[in-house]
């Protein structure tokens, strides 16, 4: 069996590190939900995105393990979700040209 690598969290100076990376895909509610509170809330949240389609709001996450990814994801339910969708990061993808490989 395999470990699961998540990528690396870049601590600042003093702050917990924060491995877990996540995206968070929600669905408004009756009210839109505040993308500044919510950031302001929760030391997790990175970055997000306003969406038109499925989503209404992407979330990036950085998490310091799986009970504050819980916590968030049960803070943005009960702020007036409809849905909430988590998706694991694995690894990230950085443009440029592919890694050269060894011809065998």
């Amino acid at each position: 069996m395999t470990a699961l690598r998540l990528v690396p969290g870049g601590a600042l100076p003093g702050e917990a590190a924060r491995p877990l990376h996540a995206l968070a895909r929600i669905s408004f509610g009756p009210v839109p939900l505040d993308f500044h509170r919510l950031a302001a809330e929760f030391p997790a949240v990175r970055s997000g995105l306003a969406l038109a389609g499925d989503a209404d709001l992407e979330l990036r996450l950085a998490c310091t393990g799986p009970a504050e990814l819980r916590a968030v994801t049960t803070a943005l339910q009960r702020s007036g979700a409809a849905r909430v969708r988590i998706e694991l990061v694995l690894r990230s993808l950085d443009p440029g040209p592919p890694p050269l490989r060894p011809v065998s």
